[in-house]
């Protein structure tokens, strides 16, 4: 299939996705329970803001309408371990699966490893090793091909010696405030959608479509008893969802790829999708779709089951102002990062100005910034 390609963001300086944060607005847990969060609600035509919380979103939606969601799976990516030759201890992150049994892996002071050196992955909590290794294998532009040891597979490893792969800033910003441990367990629950499948263990995103976060059952049930189709695609988040925007214009900014995937039942789904009356389900629940044509080529269309990949690909596609929206009208997003692709993203869609003058409402209602924070409704 063809991936859609545009170059918006090149008149954009990158300068112009900063906005000043009060750090004390960063979340480090989410509300309880999750569709409690508070969510400003935007409508782009009259300019009109309110102040409302998510449990109240099916006042939004269309009736009949449908509304998409990532169902991405979060696994406990991140590791620590010890060098056997040496009892150093290390950081890193298990990013994609790069061959059988490999995985390309991320470690922090990766220079100072070398090919065959072994690392005893030490379990949360206790900070002893449970028997899971890995050897590294290959270095390539800054990462590691590493494998399993003792013929165990990903699943077990990352379920027994594995850790939620936060962000470093809700790690850094419960370190300042010097708040009381988290246990991984109720980290790996807050971590999660409602929704994620449960049967691509080796699909596996290393951060949450955050949007999604804030569902709950009761949320779901109301808004199906409205007569909304929820439409599932899949996106695989990357680490590069959080690199800032670092070229002096938006435009160099070198964008990650990401993989997505669509199943024939969905695709049927979007083909029957009205997008001036659907809602989207947070900024990767965009982007995949954004990557593909409007309307469906039919070769994602000849049926069979509703399981079959119609669409296995990766997106490299950055949004940013100037860029044509085919299927995002309405957007359920959380508050994103300074100097992000995410921001301007957001920005493509409400203009910049105006997001930054959102921004800095919220920050005067003191609503809840990033991952774990509120919510906001973009409508027509």
């Amino acid at each position: 299939m063809t991936v859609r390609s545009t170059e918006p963001g090149q008149g954009i300086a990158s300068a112009d996705l900063d906005y000043q944060l009060d750090p004390a607005l960063i979340a480090t847990s989410p509300a309880h329970p999750r569709d409690h969060a508070r969510m400003m609600v935007f409508h782009r035509e009259s300019g009109r803001v309110e102040h409302r919380l998510v449990c109240d979103l099916a006042d939004y939606i269309v009736p009949g309408s449908s509304m998409v969601v990532n169902e991405t799976r979060v696994e406990p990516l991140r590791f620590v371990a010890r060098r056997r030759r040496d009892g150093r201890t290390t950081e890193g992150l298990f990013v994609v699966a790069a061959a059988e049994g490999w995985w390309e892996v991320l470690i922090k002071g990766a220079r100072r490893f070398r090919t065959g050196d072994q690392l005893d992955l030490l379990a949360p909590g206790d900070e002893l090793p449970k028997g899971d290794s890995i050897e590294l294998l290959h270095s390539e532009d800054g990462s590691w091909k590493a494998r399993f040891m003792e013929g165990r597979s990903a699943h077990e490893v990352w379920d027994r010696s594995g850790r939620t792969p936060l962000p470093p800033y809700i790690v850094e910003a419960r370190q300042r405030r010097h708040e009381e441990a988290h246990s991984d367990a109720s980290d790996r629950a807050d971590y999660q959608t409602v929704f994620a499948r449960t049967d691509s263990p080796l699909f596996a995103s290393c951060a949450a479509p955050t949007a999604g976060l804030h569902f709950t059952a009761e949320l779901l049930s109301a808004i199906a008893a409205k007569g909304v189709r929820r439409v599932a695609i899949e996106l695989q988040v990357g680490p590069g969802t959080f690199r800032p925007v670092e070229a002096a214009r938006l435009g160099d900014h070198p964008m990650h790829g990401e993989r997505c995937v669509v199943r024939a039942g969905t695709a049927v789904d979007l083909a029957a999708i009205d997008p001036d009356l659907s809602l989207v389900v947070g900024t990767t629940s965009v982007r995949c779709l954004e990557s593909l044509s409007r309307p469906l080529p039919s070769a994602m269309l000849e049926g069979g089951s509703s399981e079959r990949v119609v669409a296995d690909f990766e997106t490299k596609l950055l949004i940013a102002p100037g860029f044509e929206f085919q299927w995002t009208r309405r957007l359920l997003t959380n508050f994103h990062l300074p100097r992000s692709t995410l921001l301007a993203l957001v920005g493509a869609l409400v203009g910049l100005d105006q997001l930054k003058a959102l921004y800095a409402q919220a920050q005067a209602h003191r609503y809840r910034f990033y991952s774990l924070g509120d919510a906001m409704l973009i409508l027509p």
